[in-house]
This record gives structure tokens, C-alpha cells and sequence, in this order.
């Protein structure tokens, strides 16, 4: 009895989705924001996008890329509600394919009605990142614009959205490209002596006319990779860390930077135990504050753990603010040890009646007081000097993840390679320079790379 009652519901499904050739390897989203807003907008890409949209409205759409206020009906002609629609003919779209778009009202119900009908006529949801996967399959953008675009969606400060846009435009694709070009006019110096070796007019020891290009590749890309982790900081934030002793007044400068009560002030030592972060934004960038614990010797097992993360998060932080009290007349040797190029220290509680101590230090100093706010202009407009000038987007697109440093690492070593090998034979370094054009290919996205495409477009939102 069930197979009798399944069968021709079975059947007329089928012949639903049969009805619009196409609709199975067609997709659907909504590409606007979940909630309640006063438009919602549903991209459709795939090869049955514009009999879809013949059957949702009713009258015909004659011009591609032109907006249209239309009535979508469902399959009964049951009006669901008016919209705009698009429609816009591959290859000449986002996706390299036929797509559509409709921009309905954003209430919920109309939302789901419209889905319903979209997976009653054959479609499919999309995946998380899916129009854009379609988009690099199609070639439309290689792996690193793709890159760019997810970055520059998730993008919360200007420096942020300035490097996704470059990257996204195809500022990493232009310098691989660069690259690619180097290598291949040594290969053709390589090859002609491997394939002419006794040929009438080709030079002697014409591979080893390479050999001052590869360099000069060699020192180019050194110069990128010695500057990626500019790019990643842009991308992931700096992390700065507020150390020094106990009662130094570290938490109440992080409470004054915060303008706010983030930690606990306390006149009893030994206060702050674990980690207190604050987020900010300066110069463009986001950055992450720390006020870790004082540092000291002690037999409270909770407060040297706490200690313990303090060090190790002043090891892994891009700047360090070493903070002392003005009244402390210790040499400050295992604090000032810490500390690296392009690190502050901050004597606090400028404001007691106290002689200011003064300590031989390499680093930029100023004296604060976190009553009376003097001195914290001047650190404020340095530390934001600082973070500009060494985190801030470069004006070409550089790395920004560590898949692309891992790429261009083997482009580095392959060319190395290369270089070396010249002096053994042309036909190593001819081997050695296609290595370095496989590593380009990864970088692009190229090559066989599945698990890496999962992973990237796995981070997309669904309608992108």
C-alpha cells in the first residue's frame, strides 16, 4: 500500500524537476542577512536559472542585467509576493554561469515560501561558499582573489578591508604572475642549450644566462616572505602585552586604554592571576591588549601559573609595554630583559610626589599616570605610529595566510635549487624550476588541492 501511495508522488516529482532542464546542478541562497530587514535578496546560478525565473514571474524578463519589479507566483499562480529581479548571462556573471537574483521583502515567510518553490522545481541549497567555488572552477578568480573576497566579507577595521580589496582585485595574483614569467624565460635559456647543444648560432653555456635573473627572482621573493607577517597581522590583529611587577599599575592602564573597568585595581599585590584582553582598534588594525600577571616569584601555585602565562604571552606578542612604578628603584633587569626592538616602557604613577626614577633603557619611555591621564597622549600617538608603520597593509598585496607562505616557501627552495644546479647540469635545474612552477600553481590553486578548497570555501557564509 505505501509503495502505491509513494510511487506516484515519486513520479510527479520527477517530473517537476524534469520540466526545467538544468535544475539539478542549479543552485540557490539567500545572500542577504538572516534577519527581519526590509529586503532580502536570493542569488540563483546554474543552467536552469532563467526557465526558473520564467516560471516565478509572469511576464517575461528580455534584458540581461536589468532590473524588473515582477510578481513571483508559485507553481498554483498563488502570488508570494513583488520583487525585483536580474538576471544575468554567463559567462558575463559571478559565477562564469547563468544566474539570477531576486530581491523580495525581507519577511521570513516570504523567504521560506520562495525556497519552497525553488527545491519543489529541482534546485538545490547551496553549500557554504558554493557560488564562489563555482566562480574559481569557472576561472573567473584564481584561489587567492577567492581569498581576498572572503577576507574583505569578514573585514571589521579599514586597514582590514584596503588589504582583502587588493588581494581580492588581484594584487597576489599579479606578483606570482611575475614570478612565473622569471621562471619561464630561464627555462627557455635551459632548454634551448638542452635541446641545441650542437646547433649552429646557439650560444655556449647558454643556460647559465639564467643565472642573474634567478637571482634576482631569488632576492624578490625573500623580500615578500620577509614581509608576510605583516599581511597575517592585518588579517588576524597585533597582539600586545601590558607585563611588568605586581602593583605596578598595569590593570589600570589597560583600564584607561579601554575606557572602561576591564580588570580588577586592586592596592593588594598579586591581584591579576589569569589574562584580561581587551580588543581595540588603532591605526586601522585591530589589536589585542593583555594585562597579564605580575611578575614574580611566588609559592601560590594558582598566582604562578599566572605567571607563567604572563611570560609566555609577552614571548608571543608583537609588542610588549613593559609598565614600572615610578617609586620602585629596582633595576628591573628580569622585565627590561623581556623586551625586544619596537617595545614601550611606561614608569606609572607620574602623578605621586615621588623623584621619577630613571633607568638606562633602549626603548621609547614615557612617564604616566593613570589618575590624572598625564603622558598617555604622547604614548598613544607613538604606539599608533608604531602599529602603523610596521603592521599596516603594504601598497602591494602581499601574504596573508600561511598556506600562501608555505607555497611560496617551496618556490623559494626550488629556485635555489635551480641556481645551484646550473653549475651540475641544465637538465637538473630544469627540474628544479618546474618544481617552482608547481608551487605557483598551489598558490593559485592550480593543482589537485581538494582538502584546501574544502577548508577555504568551507569559511564562506551560505549565499556567497
Amino acid at each position: 500500500m505505501l509503495a502505491v501511495i509513494l510511487c506516484p508522488l515519486y513520479e510527479t516529482i520527477m517530473r517537476k524537476q524534469n520540466e526545467i532542464k538544468g535544475a539539478g546542478q542549479t543552485i540557490f541562497a539567500l545572500a542577504s542577512g538572516q534577519a527581519r530587514a526590509g529586503v532580502a535578496v536570493i542569488r540563483i546560478s546554474g543552467p536552469a536559472s532563467f526557465n526558473v525565473l520564467k516560471k516565478l514571474t509572469s511576464k517575461p524578463i528580455s534584458r540581461a542585467r536589468r532590473a524588473y519589479l515582477r510578481t513571483l507566483s508559485d507553481e498554483d499562480g498563488v502570488k508570494i509576493d513583488e520583487a525585483l529581479v536580474l538576471h544575468f548571462a554567463g559567462p558575463a556573471s559571478f559565477t562564469g554561469e547563468d544566474m539570477a537574483e531576486l530581491q523580495t521583502h525581507g519577511s521570513l515567510a516570504v523567504i521560506e515560501r520562495i525556497s519552497d518553490v525553488l527545491l519543489s522545481l529541482g534546485l538545490r541549497q547551496a553549500e557554504p561558499g558554493e557560488f564562489t567555488r563555482r566562480a574559481f572552477e569557472n576561472g573567473k578568480m584564481d584561489l587567492t582573489e577567492a581569498e581576498g573576497l572572503a577576507d574583505l566579507i569578514d573585514s571589521e577595521t579599514e586597514g582590514q578591508r584596503q588589504q582583502a580589496l587588493k588581494q581580492m582585485q588581484g594584487g597576489l595574483r599579479n606578483v606570482y604572475e611575475g614570478w612565473r614569467e622569471k621562471i619561464l624565460d630561464a627555462l627557455a635559456f635551459i632548454e634551448g642549450e638542452i635541446d641545441f647543444p650542437d646547433e649552429d648560432g646557439v650560444p655556449t653555456n647558454l643556460a647559465h644566462r639564467a643565472v642573474s635573473g634567478l637571482q634576482a627572482l631569488a632576492r624578490n621573493i625573500e623580500h615578500v616572505l620577509s614581509d608576510s607577517g605583516r599581511g597575517e597581522r592585518v588579517r588576524h590583529g597585533v597582539d600586545i602585552a601590558i607585563i611588568g611587577a605586581p602593583n605596578a599599575g598595569k590593570s589600570s592602564i589597560i583600564n584607561y586604554l579601554a575606557k572602561r573597568d576591564a580588570a580588577i585595581v586592586s592596592s593588594e599585590p598579586g591581584t591579576t592571576r589569569d589574562i584580561v584582553e581587551v580588543h581595540m582598534t588603532i591605526a586601522g588594525l585591530p589589536v589585542r591588549f593583555s594585562d597579564t600577571a605580575g611578575l614574580r616569584k611566588t609559592n601560590n601555585e594558582i598566582e604562578a601559573e599566572g605567571v607563567r602565562r604572563a611570560g609566555r604571552r609577552a614571548k608571543e606578542a608583537d609588542i610588549r609595554v613593559a609598565v614600572i612604578d615610578c617609586q620602585d628603584t629596582g633595576l628591573h633587569e628580569d622585565l627590561l630583559g623581556r623586551l625586544r626592538s619596537g617595545d614601550f616602557v611606561l614608569f606609572n604613577k607620574s602623578d605621586l610626589p615621588t623623584p621619577r626614577i630613571v633607568l638606562n633603557v633602549s626603548h621609547e619611555t614615557f612617564y604616566v599616570s593613570a589618575i590624572t591621564s598625564d603622558g598617555f597622549s604622547e604614548f598613544q600617538k607613538a604606539l599608533e605610529s608604531s602599529v602603523s608603520v610596521r603592521f599596516s597593509a603594504a601598497e602591494q598585496s602581499g601574504l596573508t595566510r600561511s598556506r600562501h607562505v608555505n607555497s611560496v616557501q617551496k618556490v623559494l627552495a626550488s629556485v635555489n635549487k635551480a641556481i645551484t644546479s646550473l653549475d651540475l647540469s641544465p637538465e637538473l635545474a630544469g627540474a628544479d624550476l618546474r618544481e617552482a612552477l608547481h608551487g605557483i600553481k598551489e598558490l593559485a590553486g592550480e593543482t589537485d588541492i581538494e582538502a584546501v578548497l574544502d577548508r577555504v570555501f568551507s569559511s564562506f557564509c551560505i549565499g556567497k
